[in-house]
C-alpha cells in the first residue's frame, strides 16, 4: 500500500503554484481548491495530490485561445473595449455599455421589449410554482421566445444586435414584479415602468417593493455596467461554445444562463446574502465568519483569483451605495477578513450588501447578474460568429484502465 501523500500548508502550496497565499484562499473561497483545518485549528492543510491536479490543469490549456477585443482584466482593473469599467459605473447607463460592447460604440439605444414576446414570455412562465426564481423563469422565456422568432437563426451582426436589444427588454419586463412580503415595512407601490425607460429603472420593480429615487436607480445601473461582461468566465465560455456551433443567439443566452446557475458563478451572491444578514444582526461580526469558519465552508463574498488586491468591481459599487447599513457591515467583514487572511472582498457581497438595503430577497444579485451578463455573452457572440466554427473541441485524457485487446473473439 503506498504512503498517504503528506498534507501542505498554505505558504507550501503557494510555492508550488507560484501565487500569493491571500490568492489560495481565493481558491478554496471559489470552490476551486478544498482545505482543512490542522489539529491546532490556526491554519489550513491541503492534499497533495488534489493540488498537483490543480497545478497540472492551470498548465495544461483545455480550450483553443480565445482572442477578445472586449474586456481586459490586468494589474487590477477591468476594462470593456478600453475603456475603464469602474469609471464607466458612475457616469454610463447600462444601455451606453450594451452598444460599447457590441459595436465598439458608446452611444444609448433603447432595449424596447416587444409586447407579444413579453405576453408569450409572461404565459409560459406563469405556470411555474411559486418557488421558481427569476433565472428560472428566464431560461424558460429565452427558450419559448426562441421558438417564436423563424429568423432566429440569421447571425449576422444587425440582425443578432436587433434581436438581443429586444430580447434583454422583453426578459427585464417579463419578469413578475415584486410583492410586499410578510414583516417587512415596504414603501408605496412603485408606478408602472415606462417600456421605453432605462434598464435599470424597469428592473427595479421587479427587485423590491419600496419606491425608488433616481440615486437609487443610479446605484442598480451601476451594478449592470459593472457585472456586464468579465473576459471568459465560466458561462461566457459557455455561450461561445455554442456560438461556435452556430447556435442563434437565444440559444446562446441559454448556454450562459445555464452556465450562470451554479452556486460558485452567478447565484454566488445569494450565498454572501445571509452571511452579512448575520452580521448585521449582530452586536459583532466576528462571531459571524467564526460560526462558518467551524463549520468548515468558505467565507462567500471574499477572493477573487483575477483580483489578488482586491475586486475593484466591489469596493466601486459598495462607494456607490453611499452611506448605508449594509454597505458599513460589509466594510466589517471585509476588514476582519482582510486582517485574517489577507482576502478582500469580491462583486458576491457587494451585491448582497445592494440586494439587502433595498428590501430585496436573496436572488435578487443572481437575477441582475443574469440580465447584465446577457449583454456580454451577445458581445461574444458576435465575435464568434466571425471566427472559424466549431473551433472547441478538447480531448478528454483517459484515466480509467483501458479495455483488454482481443484478438480471433477471444480475450487475451
Amino acid at each position: 500500500m503506498p504512503p498517504t501523500p503528506p498534507l501542505l500548508t498554505t505558504l507550501e502550496v503557494a510555492r508550488i503554484l507560484g501565487v500569493r497565499p491571500a490568492t489560495v484562499y481565493a481558491y478554496v473561497s471559489r470552490g476551486l481548491l478544498s482545505s482543512h483545518r490542522n489539529a491546532s485549528g490556526k491554519g489550513s492543510l491541503f492534499d497533495r495530490a488534489e493540488v498537483d491536479m490543480f497545478l497540472a490543469a492551470r498548465k495544461q490549456p483545455t480550450v483553443p485561445g480565445i482572442q477578445t477585443g472586449i474586456t481586459l482584466i490586468r494589474g487590477g482593473k477591468l476594462l470593456y473595449r478600453g475603456h475603464d469599467a469602474i469609471q464607466l459605473a458612475s457616469v454610463a447607463s447600462f444601455e451606453e455599455i450594451v452598444s460599447l460592447l457590441w459595436t465598439g460604440e458608446r452611444a444609448y439605444v433603447d432595449l424596447p421589449s416587444d409586447d407579444t414576446q413579453r405576453r408569450l414570455a409572461e404565459a409560459v412562465a406563469a405556470p411555474l410554482p411559486a418557488i421558481a426564481r427569476h433565472t428560472d423563469r428566464l431560461r424558460v422565456a429565452v427558450a419559448a421566445l426562441a421558438a417564436s422568432d423563424p429568423l432566429r437563426f440569421d447571425t449576422t451582426p444587425a440582425a443578432v444586435t436587433s434581436t438581443a436589444r429586444a430580447l434583454i427588454g422583453t426578459m427585464v419586463d417579463a419578469l413578475p414584479r415584486a410583492t410586499r412580503r410578510a414583516g417587512r415595512a415596504t414603501g408605496p407601490k412603485s408606478r408602472k415602468a415606462v417600456p421605453t425607460a432605462p434598464v435599470a429603472q424597469r428592473l427595479w420593480p421587479r427587485l423590491t417593493t419600496r419606491d425608488a429615487t433616481p440615486g437609487d436607480h443610479n446605484v442598480l445601473n451601476a451594478a449592470l455596467v459593472l457585472l456586464a461582461d468579465h473576459d471568459i468566465a465560466a458561462s461566457t465560455l459557455a455561450a461561445r461554445v455554442a456560438a461556435s456551433t452556430r447556435a442563434h443567439p437565444y440559444s446562446v443566452v441559454g448556454a450562459g444562463l445555464a452556465a450562470l446557475d451554479g452556486p460558485l458563478h452567478g447565484a454566488a451572491s445569494g450565498l454572501a446574502y445571509p452571511l452579512l444578514a448575520e452580521s448585521m444582526s449582530r452586536p459583532d461580526p466576528i462571531g459571524t465568519i467564526a460560526d462558518k469558519l467551524r463549520s468548515g465552508e468558505p467565507i462567500p463574498g471574499f477572493g477573487h483569483r483575477l483580483y489578488p488586491d482586491g475586486d475593484p468591481r466591489a469596493t466601486a459599487l459598495l462607494d456607490i451605495m453611499g452611506d448605508t447599513r449594509a454597505r458599513s457591515a460589509a466594510e466589517r467583514l471585509a476588514e476582519i477578513m482582510r486582517t485574517r487572511s489577507g482576502l478582500r472582498p469580491n462583486i458576491d457581497i457587494a451585491l448582497a450588501a445592494l440586494t439587502l438595503e433595498y428590501d430585496m430577497p436573496a436572488e435578487a444579485g443572481e437575477t441582475v447578474f443574469a440580465i447584465a451578463r446577457t449583454a456580454g455573452w451577445i458581445a461574444h457572440a458576435l465575435e464568434e460568429y466571425n471566427d472559424r466554427p466549431l473551433r472547441f473541441r478538447p480531448s478528454g485524457e483517459y484515466v480509467t484502465p483501458a479495455p483488454a485487446e482481443s484478438g480471433n473473439g477471444k480475450e487475451r
